[in-house]
């Protein structure tokens, strides 16, 4: 009997995109085997996101598409999991009676067993925990990239913005040992991945649960001393946590790359107030400020909600105010969304739809020239790149590959010229000349001056992905993981 193959399917964040790689790798365990691109998989999960006001739309949308497939085949199983059935629950097989599985935040380690279930009890399985039942990192995982990774210093969030629904589905903030963070990473760093992505609500809070306010820079610190990891990112910190020690940790570690993605939200003190963001105008400029003067090179990326209900004309002008003095390399702008269950959704003076998308517009042309300014500025620039794939769309017809920049920018380039090495791979690293600045990426048509073959590289040329073993729990500490046994490291091609 051949193995059940499976497709997941993400919607929203980093931390949905990485709750997927450990629902991966709990399904391998399990005996499945991914889905080939034009096959038909055994098993459909949707890992969902609750913070779009079209997220329910778009998920029963393509729940009904599947209807005739689940009639045609009743052997196919569908999982719903993710922020969205935490929040719908049992919702989710009233109007999809075809659905299978439905899991939420707190319990993504049940999958495979729920799925067992609903198989032999021939009936939909709805399991919804109001806790924290298996800390992610315990579950195995098999990963998307083979030279970038993700890894969870935290889950759940402390904080109650009144538009955001996560803390209520995600939970209170849990904080990972800084060993077993560190443990992660070099498991990920021996399987060939030259860079990792620290991934928290708020990152930079990370501590408040073993009473370290400082943990964060000196994770960051620690992460410094993996013999092997290039490059280190984190996301997202919040400005009201935001402390001078990380910036020195960021500034004096050589392999933190000198990038920050930190939420503005709004540049309005009054809007601030409403949304419950526990900052002000002035200390994120300052914040910036600081960043900039100990690294000038550093890329600076931002979140903004534009229509929060009551926002006038003048929170907007404060908002463009505060755009120009960031002199953002890129923002993602949304357009506020109601969500049920928020604070936000019951406030007087929601604006009308097209108030926010005059506003949205004049935003997004602002940030724009502001980024095509700033990217200009690096023409002539030499720019080491780690080559991506997927990330150019265009790539095959204009025969360039597409990298990130060490500040986290979009670089296309031409991967030929007397420095190449045979051909470059997804996962090598080369240097190269900046010849063009648009408002989201560079480009850079010269040749390369030059091209490293890495072990990333030669897994991603071979499909090979790293696939991590979970890691448990256990006391604080900074510094080198414990050496564990062979058998126990589990990291696997």
């Amino acid at each position: 009997m051949s193995a059940r193959t499976y497709q997941i399917r993400t919607f929203g964040c980093q931390m949905n995109v990485h709750d997927s790689e450990r629902l991966a790798g709990q399904l391998e365990e399990a005996g499945y085997v991914p889905a080939s691109a034009d096959g038909e998989p055994d098993l459909i999960v949707f890992n969902t996101c609750a913070v779009r006001e079209n997220a329910d739309n778009k998920l029963y949308g393509t729940l009904g598409h599947l209807r005739p497939r689940k009639t045609a085949n009743p052997d196919l199983q569908i999982a719903v999991g993710g922020c969205l059935a935490q929040k719908d629950r049992g919702e989710i097989v009233e109007r999809a009676p075809w659905v299978d599985v439905v899991f939420g935040t707190h319990n993504i380690g049940s999958l495979p067993a729920l799925l067992e279930r609903a198989r032999h009890n021939a009936k939909a399985e709805v399991e919804i925990v109001e806790a924290l039942e298996t800390f992610p990192s315990t579950l195995p995982a098999r990963r998307d990239s083979a030279y970038s990774g993700w890894v969870s210093v935290s889950v759940g969030c402390n904080n109650t913005c009144t538009f955001c629904i996560v803390p209520a589905l995600r939970g209170k903030e849990r904080d990972r040992r800084p060993g077993e963070v560190l443990a992660e990473v070099e498991a990920l760093v021996a399987e060939g991945v030259l860079e990792v992505t620290l991934l928290g609500q708020n990152v930079n809070s990370y501590g408040v649960e073993f009473g370290d306010r400082l943990a964060f820079g000196k994770l960051l610190r620690a992460c410094g001393g993996v013999e092997g990891l290039e490059r280190v990112r984190f996301t997202s910190p919040h400005p009201a946590a935001f402390t001078d020690d990380v910036i020195d940790a960021m500034a004096e570690t050589p392999n933190v790359c000198h990038q920050l993605h930190m939420p503005l939200q709004s540049g309005s003190d009054r809007v601030l107030r409403e949304m419950k963001r526990s900052y002000r105008s002035a200390r994120y400029l300052k914040i910036l400020e600081r960043v900039r003067e100990a690294m000038p090179d550093a890329a600076i990326t931002t979140d903004i909600i534009v229509g929060f209900p009551g926002e006038t004309e003048e929170d907007f002008q404060a908002t463009l105010d505060v755009v120009r003095e960031s002199r953002f390399s890129s923002a993602f702008t949304f357009q506020y969304s109601k969500r049920p269950g928020t604070p936000a959704a019951t406030m007087a003076d929601q604006l009308p739809k097209e108030v926010v998308q005059e506003r949205y517009d004049r935003l997004v042309e602002l940030q724009n020239a502001i980024a095509w300014e700033e990217n200009t500025k690096l023409v002539g620039r030499t720019v080491e790149l780690l080559v991506a794939q997927g990330e150019g769309r265009k790539d095959a017809e204009t025969h360039r590959m597409s990298g990130r920049a060490r500040d986290g920018r979009l670089v296309h380039f031409t991967p030929a010229g007397p420095a190449v090495d045979r051909a470059v791979r997804p996962g090598d690293v080369v240097e190269t000349v900046v010849t063009y600045g648009a408002p989201h990426h560079l480009v850079a048509d010269g040749d390369v001056l030059s091209h490293r073959r890495t072990r990333a590289g030669d897994n991603s040329e071979a499909g090979k992905r790293p696939k991590t073993t979970g890691v448990t729990l256990g006391l604080p500490g900074f510094g080198a993981p414990a050496p564990q046994p062979a058998a126990a490291s589990g990291c696997a091609l």
